[in-house]
């Protein structure tokens, strides 16, 4: 089994520069990701996120002690869920597809804009730290974008698959929210234990899709 980021530090010599530039990335892109929800979310008009202090960056509003943890110790955690009320919403359905988009369309943005990023001023960082940095931190955010957009409950993409299923059929959608936890679970750990990861095989053409769009050779 795979340790997380601490792996970095316990390796032989020490890789303190990958861990700050792992745990920068991760922390930001995270934070970004559930501001976008709930900041969607306000513009929709439910103020459920903004009357809890969820509309900022800092990380301490976002990050979870539980999931943090898990990050660091085996490389899957999770940040605190923005709270929404529906029944703020003007049009509950879609918005609320809107709200879950919105983190992983953020993470998009922020992928995209590293490899704009390394496209225009490939010359200037590409011989130093910089290039590496802002490599990490595309893949990283198309990495959270693609794996949130996976149609499981909880993820992003289990609340836009479901809001969508349960106009045709509401008790698969709700089999589906219900069990979807617990087949997530599943997944990662047959992945953890087995060496085979199946959402690394779902990854794969994304990330050959950022080296892509940085005008990177692969």
């Amino acid at each position: 089994m795979q340790l997380g980021l601490i792996q970095y530090i316990l390796s032989e010599p020490p890789q303190y520069d990958m861990f700050i530039i792992l745990v920068a990335t991760i922390t930001f892109s995270l934070c970004f990701h559930e501001f976008a929800h709930g900041y969607v979310a306000y513009r929709l008009g439910d103020n459920t996120a903004a009357y809890s202090g969820r509309l900022t960056l800092n990380p301490i509003a976002h990050l979870d002690p539980i999931g943090s943890l898990m990050m660091l110790f085996i490389g899957f955690g999770y940040a605190k869920p923005v709270p929404v009320n529906p029944m703020n919403l003007k049009n509950p359905r879609q918005d609320m597809i809107k709200i879950a988009f919105a983190g992983p369309a953020s993470n998009l943005i922020l992928c995209f804009s590293g490899c704009m990023a390394i496209r225009v001023f490939y010359d200037f960082i590409a011989y130093n730290s910089m290039g590496p940095a802002l490599l990490i931190f595309s893949m990283i955010n198309m990495m959270l974008a693609i794996f949130n957009l996976i149609p499981i409950h909880p993820l992003d993409g289990g609340q836009i698959f479901g809001s969508i299923l349960s106009k045709k059929n509401t008790e698969l959608a709700w089999k589906l929210q219900t069990y979807g936890p617990q087949v997530l679970f599943g997944i990662i750990i047959f992945s953890m234990f087995s060496g085979f990861s199946i959402i690394g095989l779902i990854m794969k053409p994304f990330m050959h899709l950022v080296f892509l769009l940085a005008g990177i050779p692969f």
